[in-house]
């Protein structure tokens, strides 16, 4: 007998089949909406601090990769997981920003499709409609729209999938499970720490779950989460201190004033969830006083909603988790741990990126859960998804194009908040980066930068800078003097105060300051401005010296060799100058100045065919007076090689630029002379 085949199973109902594509296709349409409301940022320009973020040349190399990951102050944050990143997109489109933020864009959608999966796994009502909020909300566009926040988007990544993992490990106790939700939750803290709330987060959820924890079950299993969270974000309070700078006098507060400042951030951040108007990317520091009475309202009335939430616990225990969610995820953006942005602000729309969650996903169910009396779930569902994502996405739109320059940036900042005075300082620094533009109106700017924060040396050094290019000299020496009585270590201010000097025609002061600087920075451009002062001196040797030092430090650069060859021609070092000339016209092919030079040079030398190369390349590249001389110089060599004709052409031509040119005008008539 044959054996008997097991008859083949029925393939799945098409209700089945539906379910399961259903994931798919809230993840395609998480990705599609969030792509179009950020279209406006897709081709954002480098704004603030993203510079110091994206990988700089030093790092590029494998073991550039090795030092972000190994090397603690390789990189401005010891967020290797994030530089990583930024790694590999250097590495696949350099500094084109498309791709830097779409990626953003991308990984937000992904955190939202996680949320979604999360609460659906939870059965909390309305999980599209909360996902759909979390990826539209516009207190999200500081977080996915600025470059440097991929810091928040992969962070966030990893956070929301540990969170379903061990959500999944909770329901199966599966060890492979905790051991992949551990895994990602590293990856969360490698890529920015304020994830270490995680574990405590969990605790939560578990509580709203079951009414209460249990230590074997709930709390044993997190102890490992707990204490690599707690390490983690150690290493990151003493990095914000003693490496990017969050210390001074912007950051001593007292413990009262902590407190003051953590309730009145919670409201504020509560606030712009629920209404998120006027979202600005600085807003304005608050003045914090431990003696007013009214500030203690915040703490009181947290108090008090603390209260009422617990005494509500019977009833329903989800306002209290979300309110503890809340204020936990916050926790360590509140105060009570310095970060060098309070500097500017006690608050900023990145800082509650995965806080928010709890808020919108308890809107999102109360309001499906209030509309499903009326309804079905379903239905429900999608009118309460759509009723919140079309004016969200509107207003993530219009929010998006804040980030398409930095002075957009800057200047909607200055709207929305007057008093931000970085905004007004680094918008002054953009417009005098136009060589031709009128200072006038930087200067306004930085003046205000200055009432608004008269401790604010940065705006007093570019303001020195501005009078130092009027020509307003005596001014500009007063600034830098200034920046440096406030801050004896910002060596930008010692070197620029340096050339103001060198330019008063007080080279001796020059050195002293020039030297200061150039021992902290070893700047090419310090030594060769160093060097420039002991040429004024007469120098001439101790000049030489210091060129030498430019080129250790750049080899490539051009106006290091143009200036060494310029002190060797002070000394009559013929063969030196021209060496170094050909260095600098190989390296700028462009340089008119260091072509006319070198054809002097070479003329002096004898070497006449190649003195005519770098004249005729000194006409074709220069234009206007200054080539007067070139023309001058190239006719006495072409009488030199009885080209009388032809020298008459170009004395003719210098006389025409500067009819003034006493030598060209004696040289045109010896040569007009000699060619009868």
């Amino acid at each position: 007998m044959k054996p008997r085949r097991r008859p083949a199973p029925p393939p799945p109902p098409p209700r089945a089949r539906t379910q399961s594509m259903a994931p798919a296709v809230v993840l395609i349409a998480l990705v599609t909406v969030t792509l179009a409301a950020y279209h406006p940022a897709w081709h954002g320009g480098i704004v603030w601090d993203d510079d110091h973020h994206l990988t700089r040349p030093e790092l590029q190399s494998l073991g550039g990769l090795w030092r972000i990951w190994f090397d603690v102050g390789a990189t401005q944050q010891y967020y290797p997981l994030a530089h990583t990143a930024f790694w590999i997109q250097q590495a696949l489109w350099g500094y084109d920003t498309l791709g830097y933020h779409l990626v953003n864009i991308c990984l937000h959608a992904l955190s939202a499709f996680l949320l979604y999966r999360i609460l659906a796994h939870l059965a909390v009502p309305g999980a599209i409609a909360a996902a759909f909020l979390f990826a539209l909300h516009p207190v999200h566009v500081e977080s996915v729209a600025w470059i440097t926040e991929l810091k928040n988007t992969l962070s966030g990544f990893f956070y929301l999938a540990a969170a379903l993992v061990y959500l999944r490990f909770d329901a199966t106790r599966a060890g492979a499970a905790w051991w992949r939700a551990f895994i990602l939750y590293l990856l969360a803290l490698f890529a920015k720490t304020v994830t270490a709330t995680l574990p405590a987060a969990l605790l939560v959820v578990f509580w709203w779950q079951r009414g209460r924890l249990e230590w074997r079950r709930d709390v044993q299993p997190l102890l490992p989460f707990f204490v690599i969270g707690i390490a983690a974000g150690l290493l990151t309070a003493w990095v914000e201190r003693w490496s990017i700078g969050a210390e001074g006098v912007d950051f001593q507060l007292t413990a009262v004033e902590r407190l003051l400042i953590a309730a009145r951030a919670v409201w504020f951040y509560l606030g712009k969830l629920l209404w998120p108007a006027d979202l600005a990317f600085i807003y304005p520091r608050w003045n914090v006083d431990a003696a007013a009475v009214w500030q203690y309202v915040f703490p009181l009335a947290a108090l008090l909603a603390l209260a009422v939430l617990w005494a509500l616990r019977r009833r329903s225990r989800a306002l209290l988790a979300a309110a503890l969610l809340f204020g936990g995820t916050l926790f360590p953006a509140l105060g009570f741990v310095d970060v060098y942005p309070f500097r500017y602000a006690f608050v900023a729309d990145h800082f509650q990126y995965l806080a928010s969650i709890s808020v919108l996903a308890l809107v999102a169910a109360a309001s499906v859960r209030l509309l499903s009396g009326r309804v079905a779930p379903a239905t429900a569902t999608l009118g309460i998804t759509i009723a919140f994502s079309v004016p969200l996405a509107i207003l993530t739109w219009k929010q998006s194009h804040l980030y398409v320059s930095a002075e957009a940036l800057y200047a909607g900042t200055i709207e929305r908040n007057p008093s931000a005075w970085m905004a007004h300082n680094n918008l002054a620094e953009i417009e005098m980066r136009d060589p031709q533009a009128d200072l006038n109106r930087p200067i306004e700017r930085l003046r205000t930068a200055l009432a608004l924060k008269p401790d604010y040396p940065e705006a007093r050094a570019n303001l020195g800078a501005a009078y130092h290019r009027l020509g307003r000299l005596e001014e500009a020496a007063a600034e830098y003097r200034a920046v440096l009585a406030a801050d004896p270590r910002i060596v930008r201010a010692e070197y620029n105060l340096g050339l103001v000097l060198l330019d008063l025609g007080r080279p001796h002061d020059a050195v002293v300051r020039l030297q200061r600087a150039v021992s902290v920075t070893r700047d090419p451009d310090g030594y060769i401005a160093l060097a420039n002062a002991h040429r004024a001196l007469g120098r001439t040797d101790e000049a030489i010296a210091q060129y030498r030092e430019a080129l250790r430090a750049s080899p490539q650069s051009a106006l290091a060799h143009t200036n060494l060859a310029l002190a060797f021609l002070e000394v009559d070092r013929l063969e030196d100058a021209a060496r170094h000339l050909r260095q600098a016209v190989r390296l700028v092919p462009t340089d008119a100045g260091a072509h006319a030079v070198l054809g002097n040079v070479l003329h002096r030398l004898g070497q006449i065919e190649e003195a005519i190369d770098a004249y005729d390349a000194a006409l074709t590249y220069g234009s206007g007076p200054e080539t007067a001389d070139v023309h001058n110089a190239y006719g006495v060599l072409l009488m030199q090689i009885n080209e009388f004709e032809e020298a008459v052409r170009h004395f003719e031509a210098a006389l025409r630029l500067r009819p003034d040119f006493a030598d060209a005008r004696a040289n045109l008539a010896r040569a007009s002379t000699m060619k009868r």
